[in-house]
């Protein structure tokens, strides 16, 4: 048996061509893990979604890896890819990189870089997992697999 669960990061991106322009960014994502014990041994689940990234892409379907490793190497890391309405391949890497000292800062803050299909870096993001409005729905989210 494994797990799944929702979330959604929010926040800004900022396009390299573009410096100092900042546009709404975010990403709702769904989890799977098919077996909680493949699961404990790599860390990672799949995540299938939607990408919101004005003006490159305005809803794109997204698929990648989440590894949620708090405790041993503390760190929860997303690699999602989507493909933008100009017909191009990106991705969106980032990682929380978690300290029990600042538990709520460091599981709700994810910095992400946004790379091209040629792997350089084209944006920027700040995003935040709006815990005040989005806790109880992603408790929730939480379902076995």
């Amino acid at each position: 048996m494994g797990f799944k669960f929702a979330e959604t990061m929010s926040g800004t991106v900022e396009w390299d061509a573009e410096p100092g322009k900042q546009h709404p960014f975010r990403f709702e994502v769904k989890a799977h893990a098919d077996s909680t014990r493949e699961h404990l041994a790599t860390g990672r689940a799949k995540l299938r979604g939607v990408v919101h990234a004005p003006p490159k892409a305005e809803a794109a379907e997204a698929e990648g890896t989440i590894t949620i490793r708090p405790l041993g190497q503390r760190i929860i890391r997303y690699e999602l890819s989507f493909i933008a309405d100009d017909g191009k391949r990106y991705e969106v890497v980032g990682q929380k990189d978690i300290s029990w000292l600042r538990p709520l800062a460091t599981f709700t803050t994810l910095p992400v870089e946004i790379i091209d299909e040629d792997h350089r870096r084209v944006g920027i993001a700040n995003t935040t997992f709006d815990y005040k409005n989005d806790w109880w729905s992603f408790v929730r989210s939480f379902r076995p697999a």
